[in-house]
C-alpha cells in the first residue's frame, strides 16, 4: 500500500526534480489539514507510479515552508519536474485535487 512520502529540506529538491509530485504543507494542530489527510493517503495509493505524493510538516519543515511562500495550512502545490505548476490553499474536494493532478499529468 502506496503511503505519502515524509518529506524534509534532506529529500525534498530530489523528490520533486521528476515527475509530477503533489506536495501537502501541513500541520498536526491544523483541523482543515486533518480533514485534508484522508484524501491524501487515497491520493497516494491511486497515483502510486503516476506520481509522487508528498507531505510537508511546516512545523518541522519551516524552511522549505517559506522557500515556497506558504502562509496559510493545508497548502498543496502540485510540481512538475521541480517547478511548481500549480496550488491550492485550504481543504478542497478530493475531486477539486484529482482533476489538477490529471491535467498536470496529461499536459
Amino acid at each position: 500500500m502506496a503511503k505519502p512520502l515524509t518529506l524534509t529540506s534532506d529529500n525534498f529538491d530530489s523528490t520533486i526534480e521528476n515527475g509530477v509530485t503533489l506536495v501537502d504543507f501541513w500541520a498536526p494542530w491544523c483541523g482543515p489539514c486533518r480533514m485534508v489527510a484522508p484524501v491524501i493517503d487515497e491520493l497516494a495509493e491511486e497515483y502510486d507510479g503516476k506520481a509522487t505524493i508528498g507531505k510537508v510538516n511546516t512545523d518541522e519543515q519551516q524552511m522549505v515552508a517559506v522557500k515556497y511562500g506558504i502562509r496559510s495550512i493545508p497548502t498543496l502545490i502540485i510540481f512538475k519536474d521541480g517547478q511548481p505548476v500549480d496550488q491550492i490553499i485550504g481543504a478542497v474536494p478530493k475531486q477539486v485535487l484529482t482533476s489538477k493532478l490529471e491535467s498536470v499529468l496529461n499536459s
